[in-house]
């Protein structure tokens, strides 16, 4: 995977987010969600960098980018600082504007570029993704018993505890077999690092604090994403049974809204990359 693309380590500001980036042509950002790093995009990395310039970074608190340091709100593990820190990534690699594709708590650093970088961003694809207070305004019982994870993650030490008591026991999907065995060993080092675990449970513990409050804001501006946004999601996966129409929800938040259904479990990079791929090259070319 990564055929041809450079490992960096790149200074944005904070610290430093561990990249690789590769290919030629319209520069787009592939931002990764919980507990991978940014080998899970490798093989859609790979199909897109013939036509595409490809840049996939560890959010911070990720993989082997840098952990920030805990603060009032969370607000160091917000999704608008990971939006700045991407900017600030793409423009130190030459791209001024780019698109942002994320999937699962990536797609909410991809709506937050959308949203607060419009200078930047021409188009974004949020996968298996709808807006944090969108989940929290349907929850029922069926969504705590089966997105528990969200509200335990958010409490204190004790999500950390029971992580790092037994990692592979707590993410006991985590298989070679259809991510390769190179980005199976990068995550498993990454759910193994207790300071990697804290970073990646901070994200969660802002969603429910400081992301939640910028969502709120933001909806009551009335301010929308400008940039052609397509949705999509996996088929084989639970988005639409949690939150129904997914298009419907984001034409709350967008003026210009895409979607579609990719037959797939919940990591489709990795069970489906070639449509994925597809999908995006498409909307984007």
């Amino acid at each position: 995977m990564f055929e041809g693309f450079a490992l960096d380590f790149i200074d944005v500001g904070p610290g430093k987010l561990r990249v690789r980036h590769g290919g030629s042509g319209p520069a787009i950002l592939l931002l990764h969600g919980h507990p991978r790093t940014h080998m899970t995009w490798g093989q859609v990395a790979d199909l897109l960098a013939p036509e595409f310039t490809v840049v996939c970074p560890d959010l911070r608190g990720f993989g082997r980018s840098f952990l920030p340091e805990d603060a009032k709100d969370h607000v160091n593990s917000s999704k608008r600082a990971k939006a700045d820190d991407c900017v600030a990534l793409m423009r130190s690699l030459g791209h001024e504007r780019f698109s942002a594709v994320g999937h699962d708590r990536g797609s909410y650093v991809a709506f937050r570029l959308a949203m607060d970088h419009r200078d930047a961003v021409d188009n974004v694809v949020v996968i298996d993704g709808v807006p944090i207070i969108e989940h929290l305004e349907r929850t029922d019982w069926q969504f705590a018993r089966d997105w528990y994870h969200w509200f335990f993650f958010a409490q204190p030490d004790k999500p950390e505890r029971a992580i790092n008591a037994a990692p592979l026991a707590w993410y006991d999907a985590l298989s070679p077999d259809l991510m390769g065995e190179e980005a199976y060993l990068d995550v498993v080092a990454a759910v193994s690092d207790p300071h990697v675990v804290h970073g990646m449970i901070e994200d969660y513990r802002a969603g429910l604090a400081v992301d939640r409050q910028d969502e709120m804001e933001t909806l009551a501006s009335g301010r929308k994403i400008t940039a052609p946004l397509l949705c999509l999601w996996s088929t084989r996966d639970d988005l639409i049974d949690t939150v129904g129409d997914p298009l419907e929800i984001w034409r709350r938040w967008a003026t210009d809204v895409h979607g579609f259904g990719i037959d797939s479990g919940h990591h489709v990079a990795e069970e489906n990359p070639t449509e994925l791929a597809a999908a995006i090259a498409s909307f984007l070319g």
